[in-house]
């Protein structure tokens, strides 16, 4: 039986970076993963291009039970670390908007970066290799305590960390394996949901609006009581099944089952005095004028929709105040309800998971010793736009940090 200091279940963002890390400080590592090819999931990322992190983070753009926890990793590996490192292996990137930062040439360079760590660190990977049981005892300080049966056999280690990601997109592999090992350590899970993902309405109600699937326009989104109310100014883009684009992949994630999310349309423009002023000087039709508020596409369907079929087609200086007006509240205050999501399929990331209660927010270690978990599977959800990311490089590094105090490595 083989014997390893580490063993990290899962060859992806946090599972690679961590294991690197690791290595280098001194461990025995060995990472496995049952999919073909590795980190697959970086590989899509960004339209190929990875958004690997985002000039401006902090704790507030992260979702958890316990908003609180992820403060203690972010703080101790930065986004500016992990660009020292880009620049140590020659990788050019940029900034598109926002903070948001990509690779200019491809993914690859950073699946090839985190490689190259592993390979500084003499990191031993399987893969494709599936894990199948794991068992625990507590043999002693220097003891190996767990021992994992493989599809490539079974090994020991003094250390299990699980970087195994969430159930988003299970074409590429996704599983709950990092949830049923945290329920085997009797370690509370919270509950998991699609997140940054889609949003779908029913079919009958969403028919006038399929038809500008591809459309595209900036807008305000979003969900909520006045109490707890979460915004986001971003794209929206309709789809045939209902909303996708930034602004509605980022309230998704706030989104609840059954409630609403409110849309303002044309967030830069004073809805009602425009259609007021447009009736002081204009002829034309309603919708003639919207478009100059939204695309021309959405306009002839927003008054259909809004307007008798007799007003939607008369000139606008004959439209009564009391309809212009209501026109021009529902333009900026669109409330809908989505019937659900478009799921795990298309999601890209999945809310919810270890429960931050069982874990140290300094070195990601459980309550079940020597049991770790970093990355995606803790409940630790990022915004769009390379938060996520972030927390994978974060939380794989404290985790390694920890391994090697806790195991006498030297630093």
């Amino acid at each position: 039986m083989q014997e390893f200091d580490v063993v990290i279940v899962g060859a992806g963002a946090a599972g690679l970076f961590c294991a690197g890390v690791a290595g280098q400080l001194g461990l025995k590592v060995l990472v496995l993963d049952h999919a073909e090819k590795v980190a697959e999931k970086i590989r899509i990322s960004g339209g190929g291009r990875c958004n690997f992190t985002n000039l401006d983070v902090n704790a507030a753009n992260f979702l958890s039970e316990n908003p609180r926890f992820a403060k203690s990793a972010l703080s101790r590996y930065t986004p500016r670390d992990f660009l020292a490192l880009l620049q140590k292996h020659n990788i050019a990137f940029h900034e598109k908007h926002k903070g948001q930062l990509f690779c200019d040439r491809s993914a690859e360079d950073i699946i090839t970066l985190l490689l190259a760590e592993c390979m500084s660190g003499g990191v031993t990977r399987w893969q494709p290799c599936s894990l199948k049981a794991v068992r625990y005892s507590d043999g002693g300080t220097d003891a190996a305590h767990y021992q994992l049966d493989t599809s490539s056999g079974t090994v020991a280690c003094k250390a299990l960390v699980i970087a195994t990601g969430g159930l988003s997109i299970p074409k590429m592999g996704a599983t709950d394996l990092g949830y049923r090992i945290a329920k085997q350590f009797d370690l509370p899970v919270v509950e998991t949901r699609p997140a940054l993902v889609p949003l779908t309405f029913d079919e009958t109600a969403w028919a006038p609006f399929a038809q500008l699937s591809g459309l595209s326009l900036p807008v305000q989104i979003s969900t909520g009581g006045k109490k707890n109310t979460t915004s986001f100014r971003e794209d929206l883009l309709f789809t045939h099944r209902g909303l996708s684009g930034p602004g509605v992949l980022q309230i998704s994630s706030y989104w609840q089952e059954g409630s609403a999310i409110r849309l303002n349309l044309a967030p830069d423009t004073d809805a009602a005095a425009f259609l007021q002023q447009a009736k002081a000087a204009s002829r034309k039709r309603i919708a003639n004028e919207l478009a100059a508020l939204l695309p021309s596409r959405l306009a002839d369907t927003w008054a259909a929709q809004s307007l008798t079929a007799q007003a939607a087609e008369r000139p606008i200086n004959e439209a009564p105040d009391k309809a212009l007006n209501a026109l021009a509240e529902r333009i900026a205050r669109w409330e809908l309800t989505p019937t659900g999501t478009e799921g795990y399929r298309k999601a890209e990331v999945t809310a919810g998971g270890v429960d931050t209660k069982a874990l140290s927010s300094q070195t990601m270690e459980s309550k079940q010793p020597g049991l770790y978990f970093i990355g995606e599977v803790v409940d630790v959800t990022g915004w769009l736009g390379g938060y996520n990311f972030q927390w994978a490089w974060a939380s794989a590094y404290a985790c390694a940090q920890g391994l090697a105090a806790r195991l006498q490595k030297p630093a």
